[in-house]
């Protein structure tokens, strides 16, 4: 017979694809990988797999445990996924400001739901302090194990692969990497995985128009689901990012709708944030360079909100 995989063995390894369609002339080119191709259809599969394994290893999570965090949704279906194969439950904080996708993915590996009602469904820092709250009174129950991703220091380790893949699939052909933040570990961890290879590659980090603290601007409202926290990431480091660029929530549901009609990408409103910062550096740097960024998930976690109804 030939050799059987675990589960987990899927993840990564996904194809990196140059948009051909909305990229202007004159511009870098742009390519992106498509963290869709992973299991559960997101860049977090990657961040689950080391964490759970890394606290396993350290003794923090005991046999048949339980994996506890406050998650927008995909965090929460990864640490889920990958805590269903390797034998262990799930307790996440969440709310009704995200996609009901999330909530019923998440349920259909097993886990347990604690919700945290919104301010009619607005992404708020009051929100997301709350929902971290939950978290940390669900973990004080025995056998449970918070995750923490916000301060979990082995989070941008998770993504140390995806940069050596985007290095290897441009032949070190990379200028510039463009990213959204919520924890930074995704911006970090890549961008330190591609510095390895090219000290000089520069970095753009982005953010919700609404609520760009990064920028030190006051917090607010916006519909970008999965970043702008409302604050800063405790494990963000500025030293570490050329540029902060922001993007609206309504520009990014612009362009998930664009990418999906002009490039046959279905992709949610993080993925059109980054699209739209990348397009901006491209236009900057100019052709014969190359812009990367990442395709974060798929459009078909955001089917029951508005990104992709008709207006």
């Amino acid at each position: 017979m030939p050799e059987l995989h675990h589960v987990l063995d899927a993840i990564g390894n996904t194809p990196l694809v140059e948009l051909r369609s909305i990229v202007p002339k004159g511009s870098a080119r742009i390519v992106a990988k498509l963290e869709s191709a992973n299991p559960t259809g997101s860049m977090k599969d990657r961040l689950a797999r080391t964490i759970i394994q890394r606290a396993a290893a350290k003794g923090l999570l005991p046999p048949g445990g339980t994996v506890v965090e406050y998650t927008a949704g995909t965090t929460g279906i990864s640490l889920a996924f990958v805590a269903s194969a390797l034998g262990y439950k799930t307790h996440f904080a969440f709310s009704d400001a995200f996609s009901e996708e999330k909530r019923w993915t998440m349920r259909a590996y097993g886990a347990e739901i604690s919700d945290v009602v919104s301010d009619n469904k607005k992404i708020t820092k009051e929100l997301i302090l709350a929902m971290i709250a939950r978290a940390g009174e669900i973990s004080k129950r025995p056998g449970h194990w918070w995750a923490d991703q916000l301060n979990n220091e082995d989070g941008a380790a998770g993504y140390s692969g995806l940069g050596d893949e985007l290095w290897a699939q441009t032949g070190g052909r990379i200028d510039a990497l463009v990213h959204t933040v919520s924890t930074a570990h995704s911006l970090h961890g890549m961008s330190r995985a591609l510095k390895r290879h090219k000290a000089g590659l520069y970095v753009a980090a982005v953010e919700p128009e609404e609520s760009a603290v990064l920028s030190g601007r006051p917090p607010g409202s916006h519909k970008i689901e999965g970043i702008g926290l409302g604050f800063l990431p405790p494990l963000w480091k500025p030293d570490e990012v050329d540029e902060i660029l922001t993007v609206s929530t309504a520009a990014a549901k612009a362009m998930a709708r664009q990418l999906a009609r002009d490039e046959a990408i279905f992709a949610g409103t993080s993925t059109g944030a980054n699209i739209v910062a990348a397009l901006r550096v491209a236009a900057r740097l100019g052709s014969g360079a190359t812009v990367a960024t990442l395709i974060v998930d798929s459009g078909l976690r955001y089917l029951s909100t508005d990104v992709f109804r008709p207006t």
